[in-house]
């Protein structure tokens, strides 16, 4: 299984790594705008909200591999993602014990997205206690399963319990954060 890297990815990435022992990010793979690689999307009070990692645009960004692509920390993104992220979750109930850790990856600043986006899903894999081994591709190779903002999922969950529900029903193609923040050590029995 070989899949491409993501920023909080969504749950349909994690319901992949859950069914898999073993699975490959692919490393060497050309940076896309528009993709999970640099966004997610939370539920906040206003609605789906997409947040997004700036990356240094230089003038060979679409040539570069996704492990070599650097993070912009110039602008306070950081910041108002940690705002909007407490903001959404605050009021979930298992925020408070998983808030700490995961701000740390955040605000220990690392220098690619790569690396970035490896230390978060190995943080929600810890946290779901699932264990497959991640391996990144030495050659391109193409993901076998494409997760994509703007292509309908394959993946069918079952609607499971989120803050904002009375206003807006239940909201798939969320962040697998926003699953674990509101069912916690029980996310793992929704992924599989």
């Amino acid at each position: 299984m070989i899949l491409t890297t993501a920023y909080f990815p969504p749950i349909e990435f994690f319901a992949i790594l859950a069914k898999n022992s073993v699975v490959f990010l692919e490393a060497r793979e050309r940076y896309q705008k528009q993709s999970w690689r640099n966004r997610c999307r939370i539920l906040s009070a206003n609605g789906p909200l997409d947040l997004r990692v700036p990356v240094i645009h230089g003038e060979d960004l679409f040539h570069t591999e996704i492990s070599a692509v650097r993070v912009d920390y110039s602008t306070p993104w950081l910041a108002q993602t940690e705002y909007a992220i407490e903001s959404a979750y605050f009021n979930s109930p298992f925020f408070i014990y998983y808030k700490d850790d995961l701000f740390g990856i955040l605000d220990s600043r690392p220098e690619t997205l790569w690396e970035l986006n490896l230390r978060l899903i190995k943080f929600f894999c810890d946290k779901l206690g699932i264990r497959p081994e991640i391996n990144e591709t030495d050659v391109y190779q193409g993901p076998t399963v494409e997760i994509h903002p703007k292509k309908p999922s394959a993946y069918e969950g079952k609607p499971y319990w989120q803050v904002f529900r009375e206003k807006f029903g239940f909201v798939p193609g969320l962040s697998v954060m926003d699953l674990l923040f509101n069912e916690g050590p029980e996310s793992l029995c929704y992924l599989k």
